[in-house]
């Protein structure tokens, strides 16, 4: 052999077993460039692919039928006692939020990019502009510095790779061809599901949704659910700050006029010391801090909303946590929803159940409930379990007023889809580092569990279309 192997009998043993030589797979479709960083042109490929053939002889004898072999690895080879696949050139392409004002996240960090191109992945990555709305809270310079390589704005409708997004796609209703992974909120009767989806078989694309990802136990493999709860929760008590200093027709402002105009704020620090000085301007004006419910307490979101309060200074005994314990043979609606200050809805509904609040419980003079919080954000949707309101708000108008006349203060509900943006890199960096052993089967998309099952539910709902 031409390198040493280290270790004994047994690993030698265990480490093979995933290793297979495919020599139709080598480098296709790599640009001379590619094969030249990643040491496989020429020669390279030859001595390489002798190191790995003298390897398995060494362990599995000389008949390569008896050799071990992965249904999906191409090229390894063996170096220092340890294998290195040659890359299995699976093209993905990051596109921009084009058209989602202030939303910042992205489902791919440096970080996670650099594990997939070290895992033999090409990645493109849409530029961002640094003056849009919705740039990407990560530099491209970030993307660029670990190997990936940049492509202009909405340049994904020619990409021949998976296209990989966070939210929804502006509306359209060309046909879609590609492979889409993000987040698509149609799969769940929300207003206009039909159109959304449709694209897809139209045009012979798939969708797999990024809020239907679940490992082997039904969960979800990634989501922003901690970082939505905790978000949502610091846009209800600076609501509640600001409703208790100024009048009904003056709204909480935009987000921006408290982040020096960015529309976020760059880390926790920043918002929670914000958030503490709201608590005690609010607790001045009644005397007292604000009493807060959250439904769904011991969810992500529900945590999240919980670790918000706590360090805005809030103290437990003002906290009412809420789960399926004390609703599951209660149901709703609920008096001690309208006798706290700020109500938090985090749980997840798939399927109709009594409405939490309504406007006969809301009309009442000793109402003290001032702020919702509606996390779980589906106001169109059949399920929603807070029948006040139908529309959306967003970080540039964080509140709206529930406009039927009731007794009491001033009722206000957030209704943000995108509520981790508040945060965009830490919630990009949680979400990214959970989604990843995921996205690194994506070369085995059509046999990986997650990804097929994706795929199954999306043909499933696709049969919902109207004829």
């Amino acid at each position: 052999m031409e390198e040493d192997v280290t270790g004994d009998t047994k690993e030698r043993e265990g480490a093979t077993k995933a290793i297979s030589i495919s020599e139709d797979n080598q480098g296709v479709g790599q640009d001379a460039e590619l094969r030249k960083r990643r040491g496989e042109s020429g020669s390279g490929r030859k001595r390489q692919k002798k190191i790995v053939s003298s390897f398995l002889t060494f362990s599995y004898g000389m008949n390569p039928r008896l050799w071990p072999a992965g249904p999906s690895l191409t090229f390894k080879t063996l170096t220092r006692g340890r294998y290195i696949m040659a890359p299995h050139n699976t093209l993905l392409h990051l596109r921009t939020e084009s058209g989602k004002p202030l939303e910042h996240r992205s489902p791919l960090t440096p970080s996670t990019a650099k594990a997939l191109i070290d895992d033999g992945y090409v990645l493109e990555v849409e530029k961002s502009d640094t003056g849009s709305s919705y740039h990407r809270i990560f530099s491209d310079d970030e993307f660029e510095k670990v190997g990936a390589k940049l492509v202009p704005e909405t340049s994904w409708t020619d990409s021949k790779g998976t296209i990989i997004g966070l939210k929804e796609l502006p509306e359209e209703d060309w046909p879609i061809e590609h492979r889409m992974v993000h987040f698509a909120h149609c799969y769940k009767g929300q207003s206009g599901w039909e159109k959304v989806l449709s694209r897809f078989p139209r045009g012979g694309g798939t969708l797999y949704d990024l809020e239907f990802l679940q490992d082997e136990a039904g969960r979800r493999v990634a989501a922003f659910g901690y970082h939505a709860g905790f978000a949502g929760a610091a846009l209800a008590i600076k609501a509640w700050s600001w409703q208790l200093t100024h009048t009904a027709n003056e709204p909480l402002p935009g987000v921006a006029q408290f982040t020096e105009g960015r529309g976020y704020y760059r880390n926790e620090d920043e918002l929670i010391a914000q958030l503490r000085e709201d608590v005690e301007i609010g607790a001045k004006v009644i005397g007292r801090k604000p009493r807060s419910m959250i439904m769904g307490a011991l969810g992500r979101c529900g945590r999240g909303a919980c670790d918000l309060l706590a360090k805005a200074g809030i103290p437990e005994e003002n906290l009412v946590k809420w789960d399926i314990d004390e609703t599951r043979d209660n149901p709703g609606p609920y008096q001690e929803i309208v006798e706290s200050d700020v109500f938090i809805n985090a749980i997840y509904l798939m399927h109709k159940i009594p409405p939490f609040v309504d406007f006969v419980t809301l009309d009442a003079p000793a109402r003290k409930l001032s702020v919702i919080c509606d996390v779980s954000c589906d106001p169109n949707s059949a399920n929603n379990p807070l029948p006040i309101y139908t529309e959306y708000t967003t970080f540039t108008n964080p509140t709206t007023p529930v406009k039927q006349n009731i007794a009491g203060p001033p009722l206000t509900v957030i209704s943000i889809d995108h509520l981790p943006s508040l945060l965009p890199r830490e919630a990009s960096e949680a979400f990214s580092s959970a989604l990843l052993p995921s996205l690194l089967q994506l070369k085995d998309i059509t046999t990986a569990r997650v990804w097929t099952d994706a795929e199954k539910l999306f043909q499933e709902k696709c049969a919902t279309l109207p004829k």
